[in-house]
């Protein structure tokens, strides 16, 4: 399989990503327990999400422990770890690293599909739509709408960790880079303006400076792929670019 999440996150980052199930290694009770009345394809879904974070976490040097989801629906990772796990038909992606590299770390993945209808105005704002009719008219091959839902799902992984508190899809303006493909992959960037006041933990992690997010995308082998991070504050961490 080709390596794609991998692309899109700086080197201080351990990805894991399949296609189809992993079978090793076994889920520890306490997490098989928590999807013990799911459905069969969810719970398949968290195998294989919490089999790749474990091998993710073993490249960081992190003893095997249980990953039990937190308040978000994302699990609660070890100490001194910030990581996110994502997963779309036939594909599993898990992300970590040490928070002394990275304050912050988001990742999404999506059929490469358009949306379902009337979902685009709900999670999108008049300037983005706007946009995203000019992007298509140029590269109508690119489903920018279900682009535009990925990246705001990745703002939220970094979000929610640093601020236990939601945030609407209203509250993030985003707008599209597009690079030049390569391999047969499409690619680029995509900038994040967050409308609402930032709290303490985004602007320490920003070093008391202006937050500016930049996050990185790719379409490609029937999927859409989201990735964003924020590096700690002194950290000299790569920033998305």
């Amino acid at each position: 399989m080709t390596p794609l999440m991998r692309r899109l996150l700086p080197e201080q980052v351990e990805v894991t990503e399949v296609r189809g199930e992993l079978a090793a290694p076994p889920l520890f009770p306490e997490e098989a327990a928590t999807v013990a009345r799911a459905v069969d394809k969810r719970r398949r879904e968290f195998a294989t999400g919490r089999r790749c974070a474990r091998l993710s976490l073993a490249a960081l040097g992190c003893t095997a422990a249980p990953l039990l989801p937190g308040p978000s629906g994302a699990p609660d990772w070890p100490a001194g770890v910030v990581g996110a796990i994502s997963h779309c038909d036939g594909y599993r992606v898990a992300a970590v690293a040490h928070d002394r590299d990275l304050a912050g770390l988001g990742i999404d993945a999506e059929p490469a599909g358009p949306l379902p209808d009337g979902v685009l105005d709900a999670v999108s704002l008049p300037e983005e739509r706007a946009d995203l009719a000019r992007l298509t008219s140029t590269a109508p091959e690119i489903p920018w709408d279900r682009l535009l839902f990925s990246a705001k799902e990745a703002v939220y992984k970094v979000w929610f960790p640093l601020t236990r508190k939601p945030l609407g899809f209203e509250d993030a303006r985003l707008r599209f880079t597009r690079e030049t493909a390569t391999a047969g992959l499409e690619r680029g960037t995509f900038a994040v303006r967050l409308l609402v006041p930032l709290p303490p933990a985004l602007i320490r992690a920003a070093d008391g400076g202006a937050v500016d997010l930049t996050g990185r995308w790719l379409v490609g082998e029937g999927m859409v792929l989201t990735a964003l991070t924020l590096p700690a504050a002194g950290s000299g961490a790569e920033r998305p670019a």
